[in-house]
């Protein structure tokens, strides 16, 4: 009996032995994962790696095996050679060309290998999927950002490298697409296998200050040829693009913050996304044959803050991998102890059959199961850690999004506000001709334009959050259209659009929520209106196919057209096609297509000879339930404030705006908004005359009027408000004139350099007129207040050493050139002029402006002021003090002091001399 109850025991420790090892062989199946890596020396490269590894990490059933290359083809495809005999399950190579490594990869291929392709691609398509960044598009993004440089003509040196790989030629051929596109890169001079001899001998052949900027094929290139121009001492006339944006002390961000480089493209390197599109391969699941990745650009606005997320991430990512080889190390540690556990059962069922070990048994399993529990505690512990910090993570999202929306509902309380108030007033003045209508209208047509922004925004938080509640009605939809279309009548009336809408069943009703297809409507007319230039044609024509049980409904316009390579962007949230140069959230396309898939149906776009979106919706009912259809009346129900006022604003601006008033003092009025010019021009050219501009032409009309007041905005076509002001301020004939800065710009940073530009007011919109108006008299005020100390303390001036400006240097060297050619009977106006290097109508307009007097009557002053100096200080005679002023005759001399001091020399010197 003893036997066979230790026989059973054995053969039962044997059963449980077989379990586990069946156990262990079943979880030890592995992904093994073969990568060729074409150079090992750079550090983008060493990051791909670490990536990659990191990754496996995540993953115990991985298995990753690197080879690298190091820049030898012949290298690479021994290394993928030996791959294929070891049988990976999938193959990943970054290949150092493309077209020597197509047989060997071909033949993985053919093989049923897997290949996933990253960074670069091959002269064929026998692989499996395709991982990096899109070249072409950073090259496009270097040549954007270097032809938003100021300049109007720009030259580049364009280095290339050493190779003809994939992203060298894709990068070489988006650079010279938007080079060629934008007009300003005038040249674009190549450099072919890089070589700091080369790029030398390159700087010594040819104008360096012709050349602006430098674009570098990566951080590493543009690193080298930035030592050899510092070499040169020719760093300050050249501009350093690179590509990579690695954190390290060689890296991009660093550059950029260092001022080695102007800005640089942050190019991901894909290790970690190869991994998993690897794992997705081997499971079988579809997946993308082109898997692109995100780029940006750094330059000194975001390197501070993309280094900083960068060292973060990876702070968390060591505490990652931490964590990670803890929980690792506990498992190991759970399966052994779990295999323990059912070696000490299976001895327990042996100890209960043989009495003589039961007290031993039971003692071992009391220990170990304490073990056990002590080591579950631990990873329960691990594992709740892991579980908080994802909470806190989700937590901080939702604040920032609660934030959000709630900030963007605080908006719309006082804009409602402000346009219920609008429509009592409308309501109080209908019937009635007031002058206040036109400003009113303008109130009404921006705050509407406010409130659907911000419902904008709203709307997109509540679809990522897949908040809406669809109530659909029953709808005409002809008439539906018609109600939306009139809001954008007077618009295309203004603006000599021809609008029309057409339908083949004025009839047709269908299911819609007013609500959202109102929005629909409002963003697609919106565009169209948008980029359709005067005289154009805009149209909505409504066709039921009765076939197919639905409508279609195009809206069609004859303005600048999509890009073709753009289209299938065009509905994504914050795109911006390349040839959209208006202000836009980027939103509305992405919130429609939404509102129209709400409604079960589809929107799609074409782009020939202008832009044509088909929203297609059912006909039927079917597709929604009771709770989303609404017992309620065909009415669209508008999600904005509709006042109409019955007089618009002129379209034209007054012939001479400073007709209005004939008055000395005269403004210039710098904006590019049409409305806040025209509001201006009204407002103040009943108080002063009025010159406009669009700031095309700011300096030049600056210059030409000379004007005692200049109102400049910030954000303009061409230059920006800063750089006027700065220009203006430099400039010897307009220093003297007061500058009022008006922008949106709210921040002390902005307000610091519109100071350091020389405006002498800075002025936040929305502001306040009764404001700007006495700011306005304030400096014309204090600007008489100047005039008048200069013309009476001529000789002061010159003594204040504290009072130094562009105004005192002016009527110093004025005075000077008087005084050193007072005798010299030749010395003229025109002369003056040449000597001070200005033309003699800005010196009369400056010194006019300056000290309210022309150039002649500022000499004869000057010369009568010194002379009654003389006459107080000094034992000259009248002759001589009359000769040394200037003056031809002691007669002449005797009458100009006696008009302009009424008693002649001799009876002030009398009277002084009686007086002391």
């Amino acid at each position: 009996m003893f036997r066979s109850l230790k026989f059973l025991g054995f053969i039962y420790v044997l059963f449980i032995f077989a379990m586990n090892s069946c156990q262990l062989k079943k979880n030890s199946e592995v992904i093994n994962i073969g990568f060729s890596q074409c150079i090992s020396t750079d550090q983008w490269r060493k990051d791909m790696n670490h990536s990659m590894m990191v990754q496996t990490s995540l993953y115990p059933n991985i298995s990753l095996k690197i080879r690298e290359a190091d820049r030898s083809i012949e290298r690479q495809i021994e290394q993928i050679e030996a791959f294929i005999k070891e049988d990976v399950d999938v193959l990943i190579v970054s290949p150092l060309e493309t077209q020597k490594i197509v047989p060997v990869i071909e033949k993985a291929y053919n093989k049923g290998i897997p290949v996933i392709l990253i960074d670069r691609k091959i002269n064929s398509d026998k692989y499996s999927a395709f991982v990096g960044a899109d070249n072409i598009e950073v090259g496009r993004m270097a040549a954007s950002y270097i032809a938003a440089s100021p300049k109007e003509k720009i030259n580049v040196l364009e280095i290339k490298g050493t190779d003809n790989s994939s992203p060298t030629l894709e990068r070489s051929l988006g650079f010279n697409q938007v080079a060629e596109r934008e007009g300003k890169i005038e040249s674009v001079i190549t450099i072919e296998n890089y070589s700091d001899a080369k790029f030398s001998d390159i700087l010594d052949t040819i104008d360096v200050s012709k050349i602006d900027f430098v674009f570098a094929f990566n951080d590493i290139l543009a690193r080298s040829a930035w030592q050899v121009a510092k070499n040169k001492d020719v760093t300050d006339d050249l501009k350093f693009i690179g590509v990579d944006g690695l954190v390290g002390p060689d890296g991009g961000i660093n550059m950029v913050l260092e001022g080695t480089l102007e800005a640089t493209v942050l190019y991901p390197t894909g290790g970690a996304e190869a991994i998993k599109l690897a794992r997705r391969i081997y499971e079988g699941e579809q997946v993308q044959k082109n898997n692109s990745l995100n780029i940006t650009l750094i330059d000194k606005l975001n390197a501070g803050i993309m280094k900083n997320q960068y060292e973060k991430i990876n702070e968390q990512q060591e505490e990652l991998e931490k964590q990670l080889e803890a929980i690792d190390e506990q498992e190991q540690k759970y399966y052994v102890q779990n295999n323990l556990l059912k070696v000490a059962m299976a001895l327990l069922a042996i100890i209960l059959s043989l009495a003589v070990y039961s007290i031993y048994s039971i003692r071992i399993i009391r220990r170990k199961n304490k073990e056990l529990h002590r080591t579950n505690e631990k990873v329960v512990y691990q594992r709740n850690q892991i579980e908080s910090i994802a909470e806190e993570v989700k937590k901080s999202n939702e604040a920032k999004m609660n934030f959000f929306t709630g900030l963007s509902h605080e908006f719309k309380t006082p804009l409602t506000l402000i346009m219920s108030s609008l429509e009592s007033i409308h309501m109080e003045l209908k019937g009635s001709k007031s002058k206040y209508q036109s400003d009113l209208d303008v109130i009404n047509r921006n705050s509407k334009r406010l409130l659907r922004l911000i419902n904008n925004l709203l709307d997109f938080r509540r679809i990522e959050d897949k908040e809406f509640n669809l109530k659909v009605s029953k709808t005409n939809l002809f008439e539906f259209s018609q109600k939306i279309s009139r809001d954008f009548k007077r618009e295309a009336k203004k603006r000599s659009i021809k609008f029309n809408i057409e339908t083949n069943n004025e009839d047709l009703t269908l299911l819609l929520d007013s609500n959202l297809m109102d929005k629909v409507y409002f963003n697609l007319l919106s565009n169209a209106f948008k980029f359709t230039p005067d005289h154009g044609e805009i149209s909505i024509k409504i066709e039921q196919v009765q076939e197919e049980n639905s409508v279609e409904i195009h809206f069609k316009d004859s303005g600048i057209g999509i890009p073709k390579d753009e289209m299938n962007q065009l509905f994504k949230p914050y795109f911006k096609a390349r040839n959209n140069n208006k202000n836009s959230s980027g939103i509305g396309l992405a919130l429609s297509k939404q509102f129209v898939e709400l409604h079960h149906g589809t929107i799609d776009v074409r782009s020939h000879q202008g832009t044509e979106f088909i929203v297609s919706l059912p006909t039927t009912n079917e597709h929604f339930n009771k709770d989303q259809i609404a017992n309620t009346k065909d009415v669209v129900q508008p999600s904005y404030f509709e006042l109409q006022f019955e007089t618009e604003l002129s379209d034209t601006l007054p012939a001479s705006p400073g007709d209005k008033v004939d008055n000395q003092y005269s403004i210039l009025i710098i904006e590019d908004n049409e409305e806040l010019s025209r509001f201006l021009n009204n407002k103040l050219g009943v108080h002063y005359k009025t010159y406009l501009s669009d700031g095309t032409d700011a300096l030049e009309q600056a210059f030409e009027m000379i004007p005692d007041i200049i109102i400049c905005d910030i954000n303009l076509t061409e230059k920006d408000g800063f750089e006027i002001c700065e220009t203006l301020k430099k400039d010897l004939r307009t220093s003297h004139i007061p500058t009022i800065i008006l922008t949106a710009l709210s921040d002390s940073e902005s307000y610091l350099k519109g100071l350091e530009s020389g405006a002498d007011l800075y002025l936040t919109k929305p502001f306040s007129y009764s404001i700007l108006i006495q700011s306005i008299k304030s400096l014309l005020y204090n600007r008489e207040r100047l005039r008048y100390y200069y013309t009476n303390n001529l000789f002061k001036l010159e003594k204040d050493n504290k009072f130094r400006n562009h105004e005192q240097e002016f009527i110093s060297s004025l005075n000077n050139l008087i005084k050193e050619n007072l005798d010299n009977s030749d010395f003229t106006v025109e002369k003056l002029a040449e000597d001070l290097n200005i033309s003699r109508v800005q010196l009369y307009r400056k010194v006019k402006a300056l000290l309210g007097l022309n150039v002649s009557e500022y000499i004869n002053n000057y010369k009568l002021e010194r002379a009654k100096i003389m006459l107080e200080e000094s034992d000259l005679s009248i002759s001589e003090i009359a000769y040394k002023n200037g003056f031809s005759t002691p007669n002449y001399f005797s009458t100009s002091f006696k008009n302009k001091y009424g008693s002649s020399p001799a009876s002030f010197r009398k009277d002084l001399k009686d007086y002391n």
